[in-house]
């Protein structure tokens, strides 16, 4: 609970719940229309319900808000006697300055607001007054989420899920889609992203700089960068709107249960943050500055299975390359935000804001690589004993290699990345019902994804090393093993090429350093004219252009001994001791740990530049776009009867022209080519929301939407040459491709919803989408070799004609579900458990994917069929508690394969438990402090991937271990 001083107005506690079911059907039973009405009139005119950050940020400065939108959710709140945040910051403050002025005391003025409780109404006010379908999230208070990480907090919201990578929430997934089909937007405008394609990975934006996140699930013509799924903006605080000063400090420590396998790791890290906002020259400029820092460990063990080989007893699936290894990550982010809002005359704002986040996340990698199954009649000389076998379900699950070389890997990974953002707003507020607004932005990313591998073994390939037998089991988390020669022993184990990857060169690892820059340009302009007391509310005409670049540059390069060497000792000086993977993990314990950066600075080990090798040449690409969007929206008011029917129609012209630069690769050497295509896409749309006096919500949308191309599906990089072994010889190769369409859908969206004045709601939601194209990464078609030069064996062709493999548009499919959510207040039930409340919601989708009429039905990378969360809290008294759980089915995951490269893997169904306890000081020396412990992950759920939809073929299986968090806010 959180207390502000300066503005007055009597003390009130309002209780806000969720809940779902049979607890909504007793509460819309139990709940009459004129006694809600009466309570959202309470609080209006009580003037008790003071704004929290949410209402600074709802509306303000944002270009897809337009500049009436606040004027419009206020019409929308009056219909059933509510009001918005802003509407309570007016109401609170003059409440206040009446009270001050009675009394002379400022701080008989003060007023206490409910954190998750104020955070959990203003989602419901959001998604009440709204004429599209959406969910958002709102700061409990002046710089703090809900949640640790912003994708934690998005993930708990209906029908959106997320996926961990490194243990933590990075990417979110909207009713069964995966990222590259959603957008996300800082207040308002499109962001540059880290990944190789448009997803944004939120670890970027610290929780504590973000104010409010607002998720558009269905479109309408002015929001501009919207998604196919869904469209996130996360929007930072607008000063004046605030209304008030504040000066907020935070931090808070961090420890991870995960024992300490790597030498060089820690279980402790931090937080700090800070926050200030404040108003002059008689609230016409407001000034808002945020920052976080943030140093915290993350550690997990993990193992892989490299894949499974057929070499078992009559074809059965034997582990393949096993790789059993402790990660540990230490991430780094300085995350600030400010924001200066200047209103010289009441009709005229102008806002300049700017985001800047340093992430560095440094990781170290060790463990243990066995070529076993894929060993087997290959040159790396490995033997099974099929007499050893069992065999269930098509899988050995226990067995004996022989001949075994491990490779004993000491792996070490930095990235970095840096991300700039800056917006200027310009809105004009005329008092004739005439609006305007020009805004400016422009986005950046500089990112390098560093990885280094460094091998040892017992001696270079099979015939120089010490082999060994290694018998295992395996079961549904991974194998088991039990190796005879000890991985600690600096004397057997050397720096070497014990695989013999290299061929005739010493392979001692590789070297890979990936830079990614992305930019984006945006102009907007709109004009908007309100009309009053007519079904056409207001009219919003308006254009954006925006030019993207993107550009991956890759530099790899082997890693070798010097001076021709085939071994070399690991010097007794760079030794760290030992790494522990665990024996109950996988049975392999400990090895010999070091840097193979201090061994490269060193001259241990150096680099053998591939500089012109094409499979490294052909991941670079350069992507531009120029993207023209105009649009024209009209507003819809209504009146019918004590309902009212509100909305909007129009439709979207957007303009595309990309252009691809890469290189081809011919037989007679490789040169630079630029590719591209244009096209037009007309989106119409439409959202309606009746509104009943009764707080029942009845919405329809429907809309033509899009989602671009993933950037690095636009590279060109072709290659090809003569399949010889094809009767007749044909050419074949393979490539991006530079003239991809957009996916294209043509969605139905319809709500019916119930709300509990502001304090709750429940929702019943329904969606449909049919896709009517669709892009397959890897389908062979038809291509003509005509225009390049000729490849080696030409003379065996008889024609130029072959086939490429190429992400091409396919015919789609269909995509539908249905979501359950609520917000349910308990305490308006049953008085006694006043202060507790449930909040969540679920949600079942079906997908009906094709790559043709005839294929069959393909999943969508991140599609989960059900999805669901819920969070049960208690707050009253300054005491907060609330658990949450979330949970996915199986999905398929994208994850970083060999060479940093992606790799999409069944992923299995997760359950995700966290807790949080805390206290909030009202009174005494203490007034203004709150504290706070968490728990993450309280029952250590793995993420694990299969093959096949076999348990007993795992092919990744982490665990993360659980996360302890205490920390305190102290505001002033």
């Amino acid at each position: 609970m959180t207390v502000f001083r300066r503005k007055a107005s009597a003390t009130r506690t309002l209780t806000i719940g969720t809940s779902l079911g049979t607890l909504a059907a007793t509460l819309m039973l139990a709940t009459p229309a004129s006694a809600q009405s009466q309570d959202g009139a309470a609080q209006t005119s009580a003037g008790v319900k003071v704004p929290d950050p949410a209402g600074s940020s709802s509306t303000a400065a944002n270009p897809n808000e337009g500049v009436g939108a606040a004027d419009r959710r206020s019409d929308n709140a009056a219909v059933t006697g509510d009001v918005t945040a802003a509407q309570n910051e007016t109401n609170a403050q003059a409440a206040g300055a009446a009270a001050e002025a009675a009394t002379g005391d400022p701080a008989e003025g003060d007023i206490v607001v409910t954190g998750f409780r104020r955070s959990l109404e203003n989602a419901v006010v959001e998604k009440k007054t709204r004429d599209q379908i959406v969910e958002s999230i709102s700061a409990e208070d002046i710089g703090k989420l809900p949640d640790a990480s912003i994708a934690e907090s998005i993930a708990r919201l209906p029908g959106l899920t997320s996926q961990r990578v490194s243990g933590r929430s990075q990417t979110i997934s909207i009713r069964g889609f995966a990222p590259d089909f959603s957008t996300t937007l800082l207040n308002g405008r499109e962001q540059t992203s880290t990944s190789d394609n448009r997803q944004v990975e939120f670890d970027q934006y610290p929780s504590e700089v973000v104010n409010q996140v607002l998720v558009y699930k269905t479109p309408q013509a002015s929001i501009v960068g919207q998604g196919l799924a869904g469209t996130v903006d996360l929007r930072t605080i607008r000063p004046i709107e605030f209304g008030r000063r504040v000066i907020s400090i935070g931090g808070r420590g961090t420890y991870t249960d995960v024992d300490k396998f790597n030498p060089d790791s820690k279980r402790w890290g931090y937080r700090v943050n800070g926050t200030y906002v404040d108003q002059f020259l008689d609230d016409r400029l407001g000034v808002s500055l945020a920052a976080s820092y943030i140093d915290e460990p993350y550690q997990f063990r993990e193992y892989r299975s490299g894949g499974y080989s057929t070499n078992g007893p009559n074809g059965a699936f034997l582990v393949g390359f096993p790789t059993a290894r402790g990660t540990s990550t230490r991430l780094k982010r300085f995350g600030g935000a400010g924001t200066v809002e200047f209103r010289p005359v009441p009709e005229f704002t102008s806002t300049i804001d700017a985001f800047y986040s340093d992430f560095k996340d440094l990781q170290s990698r060790r463990g243990v690589e066995l070529p076993l199954g894929f060993g087997v009649g290959d040159f790396f000389g490995t033997t099974f004993n099929p007499a050893t076998a069992t065999v269930t379900d098509g899988v050995v699950t226990a067995g004996s290699f022989g001949g075994v070389q491990a490779l004993v890997r000491n792996d070490a990974q930095r990235n970095t990345a840096k991300l700039y953002s800056f917006g200027w707003n310009n809105a004009y507020k005329g008092d004739d019902g005439w609006n305007a607004l020009l805004d400016l932005s422009y986005s950046r990313t500089n990112r390098s994804e560093f990885s280094f591998e460094s091998y040892a073994g017992t001696g270079r390939g099979r015939t120089r090393g010490v082999n060994e037998t290694i018998s295992f089991t395996t079961n549904n988390t991974g194998s088991i093993f039990t190796p005879q020669l000890d991985y600690t022993n600096p004397n057997l184990f050397v720096l070497t090429d014990p695989a013999g990857y290299g061929g005739d060169i010493v392979q001692a690892g590789y070297f890979n350093d990936r830079r990614l820059t992305d930019e984006i340009y945006q102009v907007r302009t709109e004009v908007e004219k309100v009309i009053e007391d007519f079904f056409l509310s207001g009219v919003r005409v308006g254009m954006n252009y925006t030019r993207r670049e993107k550009t991956l540059t890759p530099n790899e390069a082997f890693v070798t001994l010097p001076n021709g060497a085939q071994e070399t000792p690991i010097p007794s000086q760079f030794l760290l001791g030992t790494f522990d993977i665990g024996y109950a993990f996988n049975g392999i314990g400990r090895a010999l740990a070091y840097n193979p950066f201090d061994l490269l600075n060193a001259g241990v080990l150096t680099l053998l530049p591939r500089t012109n090798a094409n499979d490294v040449l052909a991941k670079a690409f350069s992507v531009k776009e120029d993207v023209m969007t105009s649009y024209v929206q009209g507003n819809i008011r209504q009146p019918i009867g004590s309902a009212e029917l509100t909305g909007n129609f129009g439709v979207q012209f957007v303009a595309t022209e990309q252009k691809s630069t890469g290189l081809i690769f011919g037989p007679t050497g490789t040169f630079s080519q630029t590719q591209g295509t244009d096209y037009l896409d007309v989106l119409p749309s439409a959202n309606l929301s009746l509104r009943l006096a009764n707080d029942f919500v009845f919405r329809a949308g429907v809309a033509r939407e899009i989602a671009r191309p993933r950037l690095d599906d636009l590279r060109i990089a072709l290659s090809y040459g003569v399949d010889t072994s094809s009767t007749p010889p044909i050419i074949r190769g393979s490539a991006g491709n530079a003239n991809l369409r957009p996916y294209r859908a043509t969605a139905v969206d319809a709500t019916i919803e119930k709300y509990f004045g502001n304090s709750g709601y429940i929702a019943v939601q329904g969606y449909y989408k049919d896709l009517t194209s669709f892009i397959y990464r890897d389908q062979e078609r038809v291509f003509d070799y005509g225009g390049l030069p000729a490849p080696i064996n030409a003379g065996l062709l008889t024609t130029s004609i072959g086939t490429i493999r190429q992400p091409v548009n396919v015919g789609g499919g269909k995509l539908y579900g249905v979501e359950l959510a609520g917000t349910l207040p308990i305490g308006r039930l049953v008085g006694a458990l006043d202060g507790f409340g449930l909040t969540g919601g679920g949600s079942y989708t079906k997908t009906e994917i094709r790559q043709s009429p005839t294929a069959p039905v393909t999943d969508l990378p991140g599609y989960s069929r059900w999805v669901a969360n819920g969070t049960a809290y208690f707050e009253k008294y300054g005491i907060n508690l609330r658990g949450s759980v979330r949970y996915r089915s199986t999905f398929l995951g994208e994850l970083v394969g060999f060479g940093a490269n992606r790799d999409f893997r069944r992923a299995r169904d997760e359950l995700i438990v966290d807790g949080q306890i805390g206290y909030d000081f009202n009174a005494g020396f203490l007034k203004g402090l709150s504290v706070y412990v968490q728990g993450q992950n309280l029952t250590d759920e793995p993420f694990a991937t299969e093959e096949n939809r076999n348990e007993l073929q795992v092919s990744e299986y982490q665990k993360y271990g659980r996360r302890y968090l205490a920390g305190a806010t102290f505001k002033f």
